[in-house]
């Protein structure tokens, strides 16, 4: 039988044999379904760097905040707001750089948004989930809206997109009665005066209240007497300060025994002073002092004189006197600064007792090396009470005692905490304790 050249016959199962004729409708399948391959693996192609680019950019940048809270801050004058920020669940624990999250306010529900924090939180906060941030300067009464997102901290800086509160509702900053942030301050406060009042209405009421002896303010009998056995006058010194300090006041409080001592052995005491105010309230308290004695005649208002408010010319003066009259004991119990060595040198030099005491601690090494007995900080303000032993002085001398060592406990108990929160990262109660300690206890007064 012949065929027509355009007509093969189609035998399966003799290999070899037609192998390369195929069907008509195989063929022409076979051709549209290697096109449609190689369109598809250039879509491919063509979309495969744009879809890695994003998927990079989606792994770089940070997960934005669960949820963002706003509320007025409680207790205050109306100028704050706190911003309350829910961590992803899915955060790194530890991240070697924390990310941050930046907070943005606008006065206008579509306004122009500013940025006013940008914090990253810390190890505890990362623990909790969560952490607030308190938005200052607000108006009163003025609403205003927020808006968090999170910021890589690296170089490329690339910021999530940005998570608003619930509802988008604006929050208004009111002003409250009492301010909470000053409750603790408020408790020390009323603890401390407390304990003053205690102390006092205990002193009156005949209860002894020891003080440890000052050997500084025991040795001013001692001082005051060698001097009178040798014939030479005594030289004190208050301070180069005015009566606005407080070290200055101590200083005359000291004058007035000094006084006294010197009215009683009849030895001439010398104050000269750098400043007029000082020298009235100096002339004022050996007048008072002789008067309580029984020596109104001791009193020479000649002894009390006033120098110079120049510092330098003041000192000047003071040691040109020491080296010429020599006298046989030194007071210098104030306020001081570099001229403190200079006369306690000059001082020593000329071979007299030296009575010296002041607050300032960069002056207080001078005074230890080259006299014979310093007023240690403390020491120089409970003179008052050491040397008059008045049940008000003494009481609130006590009293402020109680102050000290409340804040000393404090201040133990925040160092404890804080550590063994190093120590144990992962213990919340730590946390807490040691965070309410140092952040609402001893931060009350700031």
């Amino acid at each position: 039988m012949k065929t027509s050249p355009l007509h093969h016959t189609y035998r399966p199962g003799i290999p070899g044999r037609h192998k390369n004729r195929t069907r008509p409708e195989e063929s022409c399948g076979g051709r549209l379904w290697s096109r449609n391959l190689r369109v598809v693996w250039c879509l491919a192609f063509a979309l495969l760097p744009g879809m890695l680019c994003r998927w990079v950019q989606a792994a770089d940048t940070p997960l934005p905040p669960q949820a963002v809270f706003v509320a007025d801050h409680p207790h205050d004058k109306g100028d704050s707001i706190d911003v309350r920020i829910t961590l992803p669940e899915n955060r790194s624990p530890e991240p070697e750089i924390p990310v941050q999250y930046q907070v943005q306010r606008s006065g206008e529900r579509h306004g122009i948004w500013e940025q006013v924090a940008q914090v990253a939180p810390t190890p505890r906060e990362r623990l909790t989930g969560q952490f607030t941030i308190v938005v200052e300067k607000c108006v009163l009464n003025e609403p205003y809206w927020f808006r968090v997102a999170a910021i890589d901290p690296g170089p490329d800086g690339k910021m999530s997109s940005f998570v608003s509160p619930p509802g988008n509702e604006p929050v208004i900053p009111t002003e409250q009665f009492f301010d909470g942030g000053r409750f603790w301050l408020l408790i020390l406060m009323l603890l401390m005066c407390g304990a003053v009042l205690t102390f006092v209405v205990l002193a009156w009421l005949g209860m002894p209240l020891k003080v440890r002896k000052i050997p500084g303010l025991e040795a001013i009998e001692e001082a005051v007497g060698r001097a009178t056995e040798m014939g030479r006058s005594c030289l004190y010194v208050p301070g180069i300060q005015d009566m606005n300090e407080m070290q200055t006041i101590a200083g005359l409080t000291i004058l007035s025994r000094v006084a006294e001592r010197a009215a009683e052995y009849d030895c001439r005491l010398e104050t000269p002073t750098s400043k007029s105010l000082v020298m009235t309230a100096a002339r004022e308290t050996v007048e008072n002092a002789c008067i309580a004695v029984g020596r109104p005649d001791a009193y020479r208002p000649d002894d009390i004189s006033y120098v110079t408010d120049e510092q330098f010319a003041y000192v000047s003066y003071l040691t040109g006197k020491m080296v010429r009259e020599k006298p046989a004991a030194c007071f210098y119990l104030g306020s001081f600064y570099a001229e403190s060595l200079i006369l306690a040198e000059t001082g020593n030099s000329i071979g007299a007792i030296q009575i010296a005491g002041t607050a300032q601690p960069a002056q207080l090494p001078f005074f230890v090396a080259a006299c014979d007995y310093t007023l240690i900080g403390e020491e120089f303000f409970a003179a008052s009470a050491y040397l008059s032993n008045a049940p008000d002085q003494l009481g609130s001398l006590k009293g402020q005692d109680v102050g000290k060592i409340l804040a000393a406990c404090l201040i133990i108990m925040g160092v404890t905490l804080t550590s063994l929160e190093q120590v144990f990262p992962q213990s919340l109660t730590i946390s807490d304790a040691a965070y309410y300690i140092t952040d609402n206890i001893l931060r009350s007064g700031d």
